[in-house]
């Protein structure tokens, strides 16, 4: 019998300064958590029960159902080819500094303002998610109604505690993370398998597989399938985490690779089970959708289960809303400071700061929370506000996610890859991913509602426009100037991250 084979080792600071970064945060993270962070970020409990009810009117249970099948295929072959990138530029920059090394500032300033807009989106869509089920929980518990008021204070608080547990440095975040992945597990099986046990009536396979429903205003039914897509294609982001957390991983060239491999496919897996559960627990259609509460699944757990055990459901959700939260906050922060680091932000002096005590880019944290709270103003008066923010997240990040991945296909063998690579399929299922990143795009750009009018109108497509346009005039002004990442580390460091091993 042969010897088994040693585990490689890899020397994490000596592949970091090989890309001429010194190393300053506090790599205190192992594989299980760099995977916990992108779990936490994607959040099926977050990204699948908050737009549940987007789902119902905009397509139906075969939209939700199908269109979850479909964009987590395609978003697997897209984590595939970035954790390739991933294992060669392991850096809290990520996608922009992949974008740097492989097409230059050009394509590094554009990915880094796409990426930056993508993670502030995020933050914003799942910390209002959270507010609009605290404030399904307090109509239950207390009888308050919810108004935009009240529930824009609620996100105002989330944010607030969000940037505090950030700051205490990324060991806090990382125990958050791994007890968020537990909580979401049990949390689906819990909620699943109260519904289904239920003595209540279920619906038939037929109509969870099949039944097509359009409260869009739209006619033409692929136009609203595809839009019905954007409950998966919001679910299904913030898996680049485990980059930009790679700084602080142990082993990050094959870790951070594998936590966005992994993270994508549970969650593909436990998001069906979750989707189907509730679904089959349907009661009353439209019930559901006009529910007071405001959270169609919050209705689906008092028709089936009682207002009771619905509250206590609801806590669990609320409970891993925040968890996400939290992880896409840590995730944002660190796009921000290596942004900062490079000094592609205005005052970026103060935002690639590290405190001393917790080795935690602190200032970076209160920036992204902040501009958070910003984005989501514009909820005060537009009904339609949150689907627009939640737009802007995928449309933000998910191009930033492809630029690498074409960047990377376009360098073809000058492309050193790391220790984790996909080899001959690399280039079949790169090509791939960018045509799925384009028709996306174009998808979520487009109206959500019919009749458009100011109040319905999608601004995402307008805000993405904006900040490429606010990218451009910022390039122009100070950006080719100032932006600069690193230059490479010495030959032996090179060989070293070419290799992956010392």
């Amino acid at each position: 019998m042969s010897p088994r084979r040693a585990p490689v080792q890899i020397n994490d600071e000596a592949a970091l300064r090989a890309q001429g970064i010194t190393p300053e945060l506090a790599r205190r993270m192992g594989g299980f958590g760099n995977f916990a962070i992108s779990f936490s970020v994607i959040c099926i409990l977050a990204g699948g029960m908050t737009l549940f009810g987007f789902g119902l009117n905009t397509g139906g249970p075969v939209v939700m159902m199908w269109g979850w099948v479909a964009i987590g295929f395609f978003t697997l072959l897209l984590g595939l080819c970035l954790a390739e990138v991933t294992s060669a530029y392991p850096t809290s920059g990520a996608l922009f500094f992949m974008a740097d090394r492989l097409g230059g500032p050009r394509w590094a300033w554009v990915t880094g303002w796409l990426n930056l807009l993508g993670l502030i989106g995020a933050i914003c869509g799942i910390d209002y998610g959270a507010a609009l089920f605290v404030g399904a929980f307090a109509n239950l518990q207390w009888g308050l109604v919810p108004t935009v008021w009240t529930t824009f204070g609620t996100f105002a608080l989330i944010l607030l505690l969000h940037g505090l547990l950030n700051s205490f440095g990324v060991r806090l975040v990382n125990v958050l993370n791994s007890i968020s992945v537990w909580w979401q597990v049990f949390g689906v099986l819990l909620i699943v398998g109260m519904l289904t046990l239920a003595p209540a009536e279920h619906q038939s396979a037929e109509f969870v597989f099949g039944h097509f429903n359009n409260g869009t205003g739209f006619t033409n039914p692929l136009y609203v399938a595809a839009l019905g897509c954007l409950l998966a294609a919001y679910t299904f982001c913030g898996y680049d985490a485990s980059s930009h957390l790679s700084e602080e991983t142990t082993q990050a060239q094959t870790a951070a690779p594998k936590g966005i491999v992994r993270a994508i496919a549970w969650s593909w897996a436990a998001g069906f089970v979750l989707l189907a559960g509730m679904l089959f627990a349907i009661q009353d259609y439209d019930g559901t959708l006009g529910t007071s509460t405001g959270v169609p699944p919050a209705q689906i757990f008092i028709d089936v289960l009682g207002t009771g055990v619905a509250k206590g459901l609801l806590l669990v959700v609320i409970g891993a809303q925040f968890f996400c939260g939290n992880a896409e906050t840590a995730a944002a922060s660190r796009m921000a400071y290596a942004f900062s680091r490079d000094k592609a932000l205005p005052f970026s002096s103060t935002w690639r700061r590290v405190s001393h005590r917790t080795r935690t880019p602190i200032p970076a944290v209160w920036l992204c929370v902040g501009a958070a709270l910003v984005l989501a103003v514009p909820s005060l008066y537009s009904p339609t506000a949150y689907a627009a923010v939640t737009a802007i997240n995928v449309i933000g990040i998910t191009p930033a996610y492809a630029i690498p991945v074409y960047l990377r296909l376009r360098a073809g063998d000058r492309f050193q890859p790391g220790p984790w690579s996909l080899g001959r399929w690399s280039k079949p299922l790169g090509w791939i991913s960018v045509v799925y990143v384009t028709v996306l795009t174009v998808v979520f750009c487009l109206p959500q509602a019919s009749p458009i009018t100011v109040e319905s109108f999608n601004y995402a497509g307008v805000t993405l426009i904006a900040v490429l346009l606010l990218a451009w005039v910022m390039w122009i002004t100070q950006g080719k100037r100032n932006y600069k990442i690193p230059p490479l580390g010495s030959e032996a460091e090179n060989h070293a991250l070419a290799g992956g091993v010392i």
